[in-house]
Parts: C-alpha cells; sequence; structure tokens
C-alpha cells in the first residue's frame, strides 16, 4: 500500500487502484491472492485485464475491431449475439492434457470454444481502446535460478515455515471457512498447519466403498477428532452413478471436457456443504500439493531420484519430438545414435533443466485441470458461491520447489513434503485403485444417455467408431480403460451442442443432495449395506481377462498389471493383492489362492472388487 493513502471505501479493491497509480503495469508484483480484476485507465483511454498467479480466479475475452466482451464464465460470453458459439474441435484434439500424452506441458490454456480467450495468469493485458493495440506483460514467473549449494534439510525447513505461513493465511479470515479432508496428506496437513484458524471450521470427506477400503475416509475422521474439527462424510453408496441429466449439467457447469469423476464428487461436496453450512463462505482444500512436491514421482519412475529423472528425461524428449516429429524415428527401436541436443536445433548448447521444466509443466497443468474446475464446481443456480482456498498453490512453496536444484532434490523425500511431523505419522499412502471412476463416468452411456449430434465434429471424429463402441458399452460388455477417452469425446460432443442449443443451467437437474453417514464411526460402516462391495465369492475360480497380463521388472521389486499392453497399475512387491493375483491360474478356486498367498479375505476385498468391477478379472464357477 503506497504511503500516505487514506482508502475511501470498505472494499480491498480498492488498494489496488492506488497500486496501479503508484506503480503502472508493475502493480499486481507483490500482490498476494486470487483474483480477476478489469481496470479501465480513462486518463490513458486503456483497458487493463489481470489475474493471478495462478489464474485460479477466470476472465475470457471474445473481441473484435470494434468491441470487446468480457466474462467470468464462457456461458456469460455466449449471451453476447455476437461471440461464436462453436465448439473448437481442432484446438481441442490438439490439447496434450486431455489426450494424456506423456510429455510436458508447455502450450497456452485451451479454452474449447471459437473466439473465446482467457487472460493469461501471472499477466496484465493492457488494450488502447483508440487502436486496439494489445501488450502482455508477465508480472511473476516461475522462478529460474537455482541454489545447488543449499541442502536439502535447509529447503525441507525453508519449505515448511512457507507452507505454515501459506496456511495460516489463508485460513485467517472474518467469516466461516471450512476445508475437504481427503484423509490424505495434503488436505491432513493443512487442517494441522491451520492452526487458530480451525476454531468453528467443519471438514468434509468423500465416502465411498474406495475410501473405506483404503483407509482414507477413517483417517480423515481421526485427524479431525484429533485436532477438534467436525467431521462430515457425505455418503456415495457403492451402487451410486450420476444420472445422465446430472453429467450433463455438470459438464455445461465447467464448461471442459476434461470434466470427470473427480469433479462430480467435489461438486457433491460442494453442495452438501452449502446445504449444512448456510453461512459458509470460504473452502480450504490440499490440492496441487502433489503437482509440486514430487506426489506423482512414483508413478513416473519410482522410489529413487534417479529413476524419477528417468522419468522426466522421458517426458522431456516426448516434448522435444513432438516439436520435431521426424527425428522421432531415428529413437524408434534400439539405441540411438542421434544426439539428443539435435532436437533443440543448431546452435542450441544451453543445458537442459528437466526439472524446472517439469515444474512449470505442472504450473501449466494445474491452469488447465485444476484451478479450472474448483471456481465453477462451488456453485449453483440457488446461491452464491463460497471461495475457496488451494493452499498447495502457495507461490512462495511452488518457487521453493522450482528452485531447488538437482543436486538438493535428490535427499529431499519423493512424495508430499507437508507429510513433515509426527501428527500426520499415522497417514501413509494407501494404494488407489479407481473403484468406480470409469464405471461411474461411463454410467452417462450405460443409462442410455442421448446421442449428441457433435456440430462441427464431420472431419475430426468418426462417429461410427464411437457409437459403435458406445453400443458396446450400453451392453455392459467390457470396463476397458479407453472409456474415459471415449467419455472425452462425447464430452465434447456435448459441448458442442450445448454451445450451439443453450441449455439454461437452472432447468438441468443436479440431483438430490447427498446425506452423510450417522453411524458412531467410519471403521464401522464396513457391515453398512451402504458400502458392501460385494466380496468375492470365496468358491469361485478368478482368471485374468483377455488382454490382462501381470508382469514384473528384471530385479521383482515391483509389478505392474497391463491392459492391451498399457501399464495400468503399478503394484508394490509386498502388496496382498499382488500375492493374490500371482496366483490366479485360472484352475484354483478363491480360497486355495487366498490360503497359498497366506492373505485373508477382509485384506483385498475392496481391491479384488475393483478389479473385477474394471474388468481385468472374472470370477467363474
Amino acid at each position: 500500500m503506497p504511503g500516505g493513502v487514506r482508502l475511501k471505501t470498505g472494499s480491498d479493491c480498492e488498494v489496488l487502484l492506488y497500486l496501479y497509480r503508484r506503480y503502472g503495469l508493475e502493480f499486481l508484483r507483490d500482490v498476494r491472492g486470487m483474483f480477476a480484476l478489469i481496470l479501465w485507465d480513462r486518463v490513458n483511454n486503456q483497458l487493463v485485464l489481470a489475474r493471478d498467479r495462478f489464474g485460479i480466479k477466470p476472465l475470457y475475452y471474445h473481441r473484435n475491431d470494434q468491441r470487446i466482451v468480457l466474462a467470468s464464465e464462457i456461458k456469460g460470453l455466449f449471451a453476447d449475439p455476437g461471440t461464436p458459439r462453436r465448439f473448437d474441435w481442432g484446438g481441442a484434439l490438439a490439447t496434450p492434457a486431455l489426450a494424456a500424452a506423456p510429455s510436458f506441458h508447455q502450450s497456452s490454456v485451451t479454452t474449447w470454444f471459437d473466439g473465446v480467450h482467457l487472460v493469461p495468469a501471472a499477466t496484465a493485458l493492457r488494450i488502447d481502446l483508440r487502436d486496439g493495440r494489445t501488450s502482455e506483460h508477465r508480472y511473476w514467473e516461475v522462478p529460474s535460478h537455482t541454489e545447488e549449494s543449499t541442502g536439502a534439510d535447509e529447503f525441507i525447513r525453508r519449505y515448511g515455515e512457507i507452507l505454515e505461513d501459506s496456511v495460516r493465511e489463508c485460513a485467517t479470515a472474518d467469516s466461516e471457512l471450512s476445508l475437504f479432508l481427503s484423509g490424505g496428506i495434503d488436505s491432513s496437513a493443512a487442517l494441522a498447519l491451520a492452526g487458530p484458524g480451525r476454531e468453528g471450521m467443519h471438514t468434509f470427506t468423500v465416502l465411498t466403498g474406495g475410501t473405506r477400503d483404503n483407509g482414507d475416509a477413517e483417517h480423515a475422521e481421526w485427524i479431525a477428532r484429533e485436532l477438534g474439527a467436525p467431521n462430515h462424510q457425505v455418503i456415495f453408496p457403492q451402487s451410486h452413478a450420476a444420472a445422465p441429466e446430472e453429467w450433463v449439467r455438470l459438464l455445461w457447469l465447467m464448461e471442459t471436457p476434461m470434466c470427470g469423476a473427480e469433479v462430480y464428487y467435489k461438486h457433491e461436496l460442494h453442495r452438501f456443504a452449502r446445504q449444512e453450512r448456510p453461512e459458509l463462505r470460504g473452502m480450504l482444500l490440499g490440492a496441487a500439493s502433489d503437482e509440486f512436491n514430487g506426489g506423482y514421482s512414483q508413478v513416473l519412475g519410482g522410489d529413487d531420484w534417479d529413476s524419477f529423472a528417468a522419468g522426466l528425461a522421458y517426458l522431456d524428449r516426448n516434448t522435444r519430438w513432438d516439436r520435431h516429429p521426424l527425428l522421432r524415428h531415428w529413437w524408434a527401436e534400439g539405441p540411438s545414435f542421434i544426439a539428443e541436443p539435435a532436437l533443440d536445433g543448431r546452435g542450441a548448447h544451453t543445458p537442459r533443466d528437466t526439472y524446472r521444466s517439469y515444474i512449470v509443466s505442472e504450473y501449466m497443468k494445474v491452469q488447465q485441470y485444476n484451478v479450472w474446475h474448483e471456481c465453477p464446481s462451488s456453485t449453483t443456480a440457488s446461491s452464491s458461491s463460497p471461495r475457496w482456498c488451494r493452499t498447495g498453490c502457495a507461490h512462495g512453496s511452488c518457487g521453493t520447489s522450482a528452485y531447488s536444484g538437482t543436486r538438493s532434490a535428490p535427499g529431499c523425500p519423493t512424495g508430499s513434503p507437508s507429510a513433515q511431523g509426527p501428527l500426520l505419522l499415522r497417514i501413509g499412502n494407501p494404494s488407489r485403485l479407481p473403484h468406480a471412476r470409469r464405471r461411474h463416468e461411463g454410467q452417462l452411456v450405460r443409462a442410455g444417455g442421448a446421442r449428441p449430434r457433435c456440430p462441427g465434429a464431420g472431419d475430426f471424429v468418426d462417429a461410427e467408431s464411437v457409437w459403435a463402441y458406445v453400443k458396446v458399452l450400453g451392453e455392459g460388455t467390457t470396463d476397458s480403460p479407453s472409456v474415459e477417452m471415449l467419455m472425452r469425446v462425447l464430452k465434447m460432443g456435448l459441448l458442442a451442442e450445448m454451445a450451439a442449443h443453450l441449455p439454461i443451467l437452472e432447468e438441468l437437474s443436479a440431483g438430490p443432495i447427498r446425506a452423510q453417514y450417522s453411524g458412531s464411526s467410519v471403521a464401522a460402516a464396513e457391515a453398512d449395506d451402504h458400502f458392501r462391495t460385494g466380496e468375492p465369492d470365496a468358491g469361485g475360480i478368478p482368471s485374468l481377462t483377455d488382454g490382462t497380463l501381470l508382469l514384473t521388472d528384471p530385479v521383482g521389486s515391483e509389478w505392474y498389471l497391463l491392459r492391451n499392453g498399457e501399464i495400468e497399475f503399478v503394484l508394490e512387491g509386498n502388496a496382498p493383492v499382488l500375492q493374490v493375483l500371482r496366483e490366479i491360474d485360472g484352475v484354483s478356486k478363491m480360497s486355495d489362492i487366498l490360503s497359498i498367498a497366506d492373505v485373508e479375505m477382509a485384506d483385498v476385498s475392496g481391491d479384488l472388487d475393483s478389479l473385477l468391477d474394471l474388468g481385468f478379472i472374472s470370477l467363474g464357477d
């Protein structure tokens, strides 16, 4: 705040006007928080549009030579007759995140619709209203320098301080705050670090067969009790799946084909929380910690730094292949005799920092997916949305991760550093098989969802192939992983149709609000019919389905469950469900396999039920 300024209103936004008057386009350099702003500079006849460092708050626009239209939702732009109402098939299909491409995310955020633009994160966009000239000013960047001389212990200490300060700032408010508590390390750490901000804070947890079996729901209940925060376990029964109309409504609310089961659960938690706590105005989250703190390091390459770095190198090479596709063939099979700098072009001699490329990629991924769905998923047509604060998106903690350096990073623990602290030692990293994710999303077709006309898709989508596969799903004959990719194509088609024929959100049903578990403890939910997973018949004969393989690496430290040649699950060598899978021969009964593997049915029933549900194993007589 510039010295000598006396505020004239009670709005914190007034501060920005004085900062702009003093510093011009640098006025947001030291501003922390989440925001999207439109500032009209009457003196210079300029329009300034800006968003926070992570692009948490949205600001879309459409412009031509005479006018510019702005809105916080794409639907708001469509209310303007001059804004195109067409889905951008070419841009959407070329979005690496949508195609789950194994490469770094480096392109700008896709808006999915023709003529719709998004003000970039950490950017002030200046438009001269006299001639339309436009300039972009980046007021913040992911740090690029490294501190190779600083050891891992110092980085862990520094990170802990930054994270604690961030959480306490987020938990300081003059209105009611709550927290989504998954039972994992990150949201639990956010609750533990909130300090005095926990007073009066309620927590909300998804209770499914999956979160019960892997211990997440019980951990959430336990840590909330230990820290004196009421915990609401919101029930999603084993048989539950969103109705087609509910999916259509959620998709139109989200405005992205990346809307999926995670978004559905979050949206339902928001609806329940608003009903339970009418005065609620803010929601803390532990999300985005995985992206910046190595939460996905095991997925990328194992338990040590060398294998993690090798995984990053693989993603980095794929990214450069995308820029020089003809060179890809030199690495097609066997050893390559071409130096990797060839992928950077002639004269490129600067050493590559793949770790920083990874952090920047996660920064872009968070904008395209994570922060995209949080704001709208908290919104309903009937009331104002509570603001939400993603504690994992603290710019200081992200910056610390970015400049940790390749010498000190190997000494830092893989997984989220927020796990430090005795209170969280009970909460481990349970294996998470996706109990109902694919079936849950596939329910849109299973339930007979309407066939969208997919305006503009003729040159991009093989309609006959799509609907032939939809028919197979409708008959319930497969739960293939390709269901997720099919669902994204269907969602693009639905978005294209809704853009061409605008629905009224308030007229689309969101379905009933979920109920909360009222038992004495989540552990007792094991006997509750809501969560009975249908324990596999011990007298049945299990078999791996066609296309399913169980393989291991040369030393047997990890095992891989593959479907049609693609790795779907990585299993640790001592996992009880792995011991069972290794003994499946298509002849032995389940009871005999459990005896040979020395495993109790109670220890693997949830995982086996998921594998049955997803079609990796079958159970015969």
